[in-house]
């Protein structure tokens, strides 16, 4: 009865599948559907002086704005599963810093891919993609899991964990990491609360409170049986960056890859 219990909900595998095909979803809005509404003219309607050119605007692209809307809607659920999975990942992992490396890698890799994606350029120093977050939060996660294997003294061990958590999140912000220290903090509240799936959930809730749609990726998350699944070891590490270059590629068959996303 116990064994039929634990195999019950969706595995990693599945929820990684969720997170990917949502994200696709926000990405289609954030890269092509973003450049159209640009190609549109909003900012011009926007930045008017005559508020009638805005609402003349709405109405003329009224099913294209409703249809980014809703896919940006939809992707919000994607980061806070991801979220989710590194810190299981972390927890089950044999060998953290090759975990960390790879994170770290793909980072770097999938920066340009990025780049273009969002602000047709190359190189975009003032924001980096989602890869450095998680690796920063995953880097963060090891250096608290070093703390609290120490021998330190209760407050030791709260003050120095404060003061990385803080470090952290600083870091993510500094560099302009995709959701930054509010990021982190997300990663960070799932991993303190890792021992209850019940207080992991209402933390992961309360993290993203600033961002309310991204709480319909804790209905998945709720439904963890904690089995892996499929594997899916390198699937999204590569699928990232491609993905974020074919969009980028379609948007530009578009006549569109000139304009800025954001």
């Amino acid at each position: 009865m116990e064994e039929l219990q634990t195999r019950k909900g969706i595995s990693g595998s599945t929820l990684k599948l969720i997170a990917v095909i949502t994200m696709v979803i926000d990405h289609v809005g954030a890269v092509v559907l973003a450049r159209l509404i640009m190609a549109s003219g909003y900012k011009s309607a926007i930045y008017s002086s005559d508020v009638t050119d805005l609402a003349e605007w709405l109405t003329a692209n009224e099913n294209l704005y409703m249809v980014y809307t809703v896919s940006r809607f939809i992707g919000r659920m994607a980061f806070p599963i991801f979220c989710f999975l590194l810190v299981e990942g972390f927890m089950r992992t044999g060998n953290a810093k090759k975990y960390g490396l790879r994170l770290g890698t793909f980072a770097l890799i999938s920066e340009i891919p990025f780049d273009l994606a969002l602000s047709s350029a190359v190189f975009e120093w003032t924001y980096q993609n989602v890869f450095f977050t998680l690796f920063i939060g995953f880097v963060t996660m090891m250096v608290l899991d070093y703390i609290e294997r120490t021998e330190w003294q209760l407050a030791a061990k709260a003050l120095s964990g404060g003061v990385i958590l803080l470090a952290g999140a600083c870091l993510a912000e500094v560099l302009g990491t995709d959701y930054g220290a509010k990021g982190v903090l997300a990663i960070l509240a799932l991993y303190l609360f890792r021992r209850s799936r019940s207080w992991q959930l209402v933390a992961g809730c309360a993290a993203f409170l600033w961002e309310m749609p991204a709480l319909i990726g804790f209905i998945p998350i709720a439904l963890y049986n904690g089995k892996r699944g499929m594997k899916l070891k390198y699937f999204f590490y590569a699928f990232y960056p491609v993905h974020l270059l074919v969009l980028y590629l379609i948007a530009v068959m578009l006549g569109v890859g000139g304009y800025a996303a954001w």
